[in-house]
């Protein structure tokens, strides 16, 4: 039986970063679903991981004597599928500029081997790798459509009950079981629309398709959501939102607006918090480079927020574009906020910055957890420390 374990390039990992501190990178939310969870939806099988050392408590590496090692940044497609799943015993499949997509083995690796061009197949079609944050941001729709393709196939959405909710291109909207919608506009003659189990939208809320949104997560009344947007399960989302990904257990309930952004686990998004996403020149946007330490050209002319995971601001925050923020800050204060915040830092640009006493930061994130009725156990505490060290 084949044993699937997706792998951390390491290349890639650093420019993944803050998101990275804390997953592997198959664990980066990217459409509906995890890269992760969409190979195992597409393979049928539970993967585990090769990532960093302080990680794999968490997240262990499992092996047997059939091992299918898949990059952690290679979305799946169907053509993809197919060829890894017909790699030989101690072959490899690559993408044309060398980056390795797939290792099968029958031993347990730490670190994924070097090429062998004898044992090496190409694989020349097209398919995304995330590889720099802003990628998540703009594969999201396209990863949308293709995860709603095949969570929903062959499946019948629950109905739509509401006499005061309004659908345009309702047969493009899926509702799970237990999804409720009060009094809103759906509008997914652009991209389809994914309510995920039990999930709610609330009184007067717009939502503009390809949308998704997470099992038990919440649309507060009166929010608008842009296109291109992926909430993750057990948000509480308002205000507007547009062309973003929150992975999941985030909140940011209050008016404010989130555009071209990606925020982590277990953030907090203060009332009034707003991100900038459009220079005033319209040049590209330079983002924080974890790898030099300096401002890299993104590319993009819209890119947000990006916030690692246990980040909060503090009411009417205003955020900078393309302004990136590390694990476990905690940011307030008036003014636009500096470009980067290190990760473990208190205050604002106002007052300066203080570094965020450790003790501190696990006081509040085991409180985060268990207003969602989870346990912040030991494996926990000691990835926070571990970044905190770093």
């Amino acid at each position: 039986m084949m044993n699937l374990i997706l792998f951390d390039d390491p290349a890639i990992r650093v420019h993944l970063l803050p998101f990275t501190f804390t997953r592997p990178v198959a664990n980066i939310r990217v459409g509906i679903l995890t890269i992760a969870e969409k190979w195992a939806v597409r393979l049928q099988t539970k993967p585990s991981f090769l990532t960093e050392s302080y990680l794999q408590p968490k997240f262990p590496q499992l092996v047997g004597d059939n091992n299918l090692y898949i990059n952690g940044a290679v979305c799946p497609t169907r053509e993809l599928v197919a060829a890894v799943e017909e790699l030989p015993i101690g072959a490899s499949l690559t993408r044309a500029d060398g980056l390795l997509i797939a290792h099968r083995t029958d031993k347990m690796l730490t670190q994924m081997p070097l090429v062998d061009p004898a044992t090496t197949q190409v694989f020349g079609k097209s398919f995304t790798a995330i590889e720099r944050i802003w990628e998540i941001m703009l594969a999201n729709s396209a990863q949308i459509k293709t995860d709603f393709a095949v969570i929903t196939s062959g499946r019948m959405s629950q109905p739509i009950t509401d006499p005061f909710t309004y659908a345009y291109g309702a047969e493009n909207i899926f509702l799970e079981e237990g999804a409720t919608i009060r009094a809103s506009i759906l509008n997914a003659e652009s991209g389809p629309i994914y309510i995920g189990r039990n999930a709610q939208i609330n009184e007067g809320s717009v939502i503009i398709g390809p949308f998704a949104l997470g099992t038990e997560s919440v649309v507060q009344w009166g929010s608008r959501m842009r296109q291109n947007t992926s909430i993750g399960p057990y948000c509480k989302i308002g205000g507007e939102v547009g062309g973003s990904v929150l992975f999941g257990y985030s909140a940011k309930q209050h008016d404010g607006y989130l555009g071209n952004s990606v925020i982590g686990e277990w953030c907090n998004l203060g009332a009034n918090t707003n991100t900038s996403n459009l220079k005033n020149d319209y040049t590209n946007v330079k983002l924080h480079s974890y790898t030099t330490g300096q401002l890299e050209d993104s590319g993009q002319m819209f890119a947000g927020l990006f916030m690692g995971d246990f980040t909060r601001a503090g009411i009417s925050t205003m955020f900078n574009t393309g302004t990136v923020v590390g694990v476990n800050a905690n940011v307030f204060g008036s003014g636009f906020q500096p470009k980067h915040i290190p990760s473990f830092s208190w205050g604002g640009v106002e007052n300066g910055f203080t570094p965020y006493r450790i003790d501190k930061a696990l006081q509040v994130a085991r409180e985060a957890y268990g207003r969602r009725g989870r346990a912040f156990d030991e494996v926990e505490e000691a990835i926070l420390t571990a970044i905190s060290q770093q």
